[in-house]
């Protein structure tokens, strides 16, 4: 390895971990939503429940919105400025939230969690920053590294709403959502440590344009890269969204549901360590189809029964099969544009993502009050088998190519 070269991956390593970091603390906001914010949603409605998931769908709803805001301003702006604006964002959908439960305003708190999505859409961005400051024998990696902050996330978030959801009781939850504010000013103190250079180098390359974005997005290894990026990101939040719903529904407590979103989170997160180094090894592709794989055994778990160890491992499945189809279906998409196409690829990219995810989210609950909780995980198996059919197609056209 070259001087330059070594220069370059300790550079990219370094901002990695300043990602992972902030990733670990501004990413916690998301458990929280994820662990309370359908029950909560289910406590102030009345005896019609179907909208208990819409807190959520507000949540995904953000992120799809303020997926090409962010990219756009993070371009303008650099990389740690740009993060600064989110870290706000995220702070200011914590107090409405907050200020929603004690006024037991649904719809304000849906715009609450709404607004704490769109600051999560900058927390996104953070894994195509580390890839973009990375070699590129080193960016599958780097995006690990970011991912990686997530397993503090799983432990964190979650004991956040264990010890803080009843700290301004009576009312029900709104500690846990008060204590975001807590997070966000930790996260931001995290992200002065980046260097301001690499947002510049970021916005010059930027601007020196690109191919049209119907070209972009017409290539087949990016259509399909995206496809089982939306395939594994929906079926994780349609499944995970009505799991606490399911599981209070069964009996439960709130708090076995809770440290259950903590083992989700977990799962989600921990392979992150290792899975960069399988995608260099096997590639992408690979990788993404052993994540459907996964997703496929967590439907077979959550159809098996309904006991706290088969929701439990449901929900650790369904982690495991998000970590490798998503991230491997990113270092897919990674390898799909040049530099200076970066910023407008990758906003698109996100709002396609999280607008799906947002329709995942909202039709979740109206699933779950419809039919129950067995629909949820039927519903994973004909759109895991349409992506594994996909990256198949990939694969075959890959050898006719090199024959």
């Amino acid at each position: 390895m070259s001087v330059v070269t070594a220069a370059a991956q300790n550079e990219a390593r370094r901002t990695a971990y300043i990602l992972s970091a902030a990733q670990a603390v501004l990413g916690s906001a998301g458990p929280i939503c994820f662990a309370l914010g359908a029950l909560a949603g289910e406590y102030m409605l009345g005896p019609d429940k179907s909208l208990a998931t819409a807190p959520l769908t507000g949540y995904s709803v953000g992120l799809a919105v303020g997926a090409l805001p962010s990219a756009a301003l993070i371009r303008k702006l650099g990389h740690r400025d740009g993060f600064l604006v989110g870290t706000g964002v995220t702070g200011l959908g914590g107090l409405v939230a907050t200020i929603a439960l004690f006024q037991s305003s649904f719809w304000l708190f849906v715009f609450g969690l709404l607004v704490i999505g769109a600051g999560a859409a900058f927390v996104q961005q953070f894994r195509f920053a580390a890839a973009d400051n990375a070699p590129p024998e080193f960016k599958a990696r780097a995006i690990s590294f970011v991912l990686a902050g997530g397993i503090i996330t799983a432990i964190l978030g979650p004991q956040v709403v264990i010890f803080t959801k009843d700290l301004l009781a009576p009312v029900p939850f709104a500690g846990a959502f008060a204590s975001i504010l807590g997070l966000v000013a930790l996260g931001a103190a995290i992200l002065f440590f980046l260097r301001p250079n690499h947002a510049t180098k970021t916005v010059e390359v930027a601007a020196d344009g690109g191919r049209p974005l119907a070209e972009i997005i017409s290539q087949p290894r990016f259509f399909i890269a995206l496809l089982c990026a939306v395939g594994s990101y929906t079926l994780m939040t349609f499944v995970m969204t009505g799991a606490p719903l399911a599981m209070v529904g069964c009996g439960l407590s709130s708090d076995e549901a809770t440290l259950g979103i903590s083992w989700h989170v977990m799962a989600m997160f921990g392979p992150s360590f290792f899975t960069g180094r399988l995608i260099h090894r096997f590639g992408a592709p690979a990788i993404v189809a052993i994540g459907f794989v996964l997703l496929i055994a967590c439907a077979v778990v959550a159809l098996s029964g309904i006991q706290l160890w088969q929701f439990w491992t449901t929900l650790i499945l369904l982690g495991l099969g998000w970590n490798f189809g998503f991230i491997g279906s990113t270092a897919m998409v990674t390898e799909s544009y040049r530099p200076e196409e970066k910023g407008t690829i990758q906003g698109f990219h996100d709002l396609v993502l999280f607008g799906a995810v947002a329709f995942a989210s909202l039709m979740s609950g109206a699933v779950y009050n419809a039919w129950g909780w067995n629909m949820l995980a039927w519903v994973v198996f004909p759109i895991s088998l349409l992506c594994l059919v996909a990256l198949g197609g990939l694969r075959m056209t890959a050898l006719r190519a090199a024959n």
